[in-house]
């Protein structure tokens, strides 16, 4: 039987100890806690593409650990990332090179990974910076709250909440350095903060926190074989007006890409999407109430049925079975208790 681990990341200022670890059981999808691995404050967590190894922020830049074969972790090394404390976390494709998104120094830093998982030698820092003038918020400081791998491989995208920009990077892959390669300006105030991409390569969804907007794009390929980025949609994420009473926080799509989830704090809710497959497109399917207050973070299930909601203000994680069909989610298990949960990242055991 197939086996399925949870790792949850949780702020260290109270009782909270680090990334707990749940078993999944795969009859029900519930989680059970078995163990907490100390680190301080892992603000993000990913998982290398072969399962083998699990990456987080911390206090001290990034930690590194391999996955054991119960899912336990087993610590390799620390690493400075060269900057201010990383908020995202992402891993090559090709598991090389380790990705940190800096919120409060509007910084990427590229990581060079060793063959034993562990994390080495700084390969690269970028600073962003405002060089814009002004009294709109796009003069405030660069905040980079998200960065992902795009399907062309080469390019990365670094979303900054702060200039209202998704900066596209590609990637030197003998020696990881970055060059600027692009610019997707969004509209100023908008704030995006997480960007996700359809698994056929086709399309990308962006998510803006002050706007509470998806915007998506459709991807093209130029003639060196790098992704283009073409506007074709953009969606509100609630019917709440007030702007000042919601903000969205968190997006994820589902598996085979049918339905994209986003997490409104303030209202707490949940929207769900239906995908169009064939352009990509988005159309509102039904918004609930989540229950718990902030949903900061969402994992979904192997089954495609099941959510777990990170809901950090109120310390817990909430199960949802999902039934799209009828446009609705309920609560089918009792919330687990713990303190600020900020990160998710479900792995099947190799």
């Amino acid at each position: 039987m197939e086996q399925y681990v949870a790792y949850v990341g949780t702020y260290t200022h109270g009782s909270s100890r680090g990334i707990h670890i749940y078993d999944i059981d795969p009859a029900t999808w519930k989680m059970r806690e078995r163990k907490v691995v100390p680190i301080n404050n892992p603000s993000d967590i990913v998982v290398s593409k072969d399962r083998r190894f699990l990456y987080s922020i911390a206090d001290e830049g990034v930690r590194s650990f391999r996955i054991q074969k119960d899912g336990d972790l087993q610590p390799l090394n620390a690493a400075w990332t060269g900057a201010m404390r990383g908020t995202d976390l992402e891993i090559s494709k090709d598991g090389k090179y380790l990705f940190v998104g800096g919120y409060h120094d509007g910084s990427v830093s590229v990581l060079h990974v060793n063959e034993d998982g562990s994390v080495g030698a700084i390969a690269d820092n970028v600073f962003h910076e405002n060089t814009t003038k002004g009294l709109t918020k796009s003069a405030s400081a660069p905040h980079v709250t998200c960065i992902r791998q795009l399907p062309d491989t080469v390019g990365f995208a670094a979303v900054d909440s702060g200039l209202d920009h998704v900066k596209i990077y590609h990637l030197q892959p003998k020696t990881g350095k970055l060059k600027l390669h692009d610019i997707l300006r969004l509209e100023i105030n908008s704030s995006p903060i997480a960007i996700r991409f359809s698994a056929d390569g086709r399309f990308s969804y962006l998510l803006s926190e002050a706007d509470n907007t998806v915007t998506v794009f459709q991807l093209g390929i130029d003639k060196d074989g790098f992704n283009t980025f073409e506007t074709i949609q953009k969606i509100p994420c609630s019917e709440e007006k007030d702007f000042r009473s919601i903000a969205a926080c968190s997006m994820e799509l589902t598996m085979g890409g049918k339905h994209l989830l986003v997490g409104n704090n303030g209202t707490n809710t949940m929207t769900v999407f239906n995908v169009d497959l064939k352009t990509g497109l988005l159309s509102k399917l039904f918004e609930n109430r989540t229950s718990g207050s902030y949903p900061k973070a969402l994992g979904l299930m192997p089954d495609n049925r099941h959510v777990a909601v990170l809901a950090h203000d109120t310390n817990e994680i909430i199960s949802l079975y999902m039934n799209y069909p009828k446009n609705y989610f309920l609560m089918d298990a009792k919330p687990i208790q713990v303190e600020q949960p900020n990160c998710i990242a479900i792995c099947k055991l190799v």
